[in-house]
């Protein structure tokens, strides 16, 4: 499936509504100087399209609860399809493992936790290796503060624009 081909005023859309998805429609037809309604219609046309895949809040859990992140590299115990289908499968039961990323090179996944305490990472390790996962070893990173974060990709950069043209 080709890319969706997106002129500046698409990416600036994408760009505002990444950083600021509670931007009232009005608003970001002023932002992106178009009116109302062919705004709308481009962003009718982003959804349908499925450029946009959905709008939610960022959470700030400090403040609500203790937690902890940690990012885990996990090794299977073989190469075999099964293997990354099962592991795959039983990734998919756990909401504390909130990314998982297959990887080309010396690990074979690495995997976001977040959870309440080290106690709870432990028993949802223990769970996976118990599960028959094909988990082979896995190496644990606990992420001691956040230093940056971004959850609005660098579109004008990935469309091999301007910085700054977002």
């Amino acid at each position: 499936m080709a890319p969706l081909k997106l002129d500046d005023r698409d990416i600036k859309i994408l760009a505002i509504l990444s950083r600021e998805g509670r931007i009232s429609k009005s608003e970001l037809a002023k932002r992106v100087n178009l009116s109302a309604t062919p705004c709308w219609e481009r962003l009718s046309r982003l959804e349908k399209a499925g450029v946009i895949s959905g709008y939610r809040a960022e959470i700030e859990l400090r403040s609500v609860t203790p937690q902890v992140t940690v990012f885990v590299m996990a090794e299977l115990e073989n190469h075999r399809a099964a293997t990354f289908q099962a592991f795959e499968q039983a990734v998919e039961a756990y909401d504390e493992i909130l990314s998982c990323w297959a990887l080309g090179g010396g690990f074979d996944y690495l995997l976001q936790v977040v959870t309440r305490d080290i106690d709870s990472y432990q028993r949802l390790i223990d769970d996976l290796l118990g599960r028959g996962a094909g988990l082979a070893r896995y190496f644990t990173y606990i992420v001691t503060k956040p230093v940056k974060h971004s959850a609005s990709p660098p579109l004008a950069t990935l469309m091999g624009l301007a910085p700054g043209a977002d």
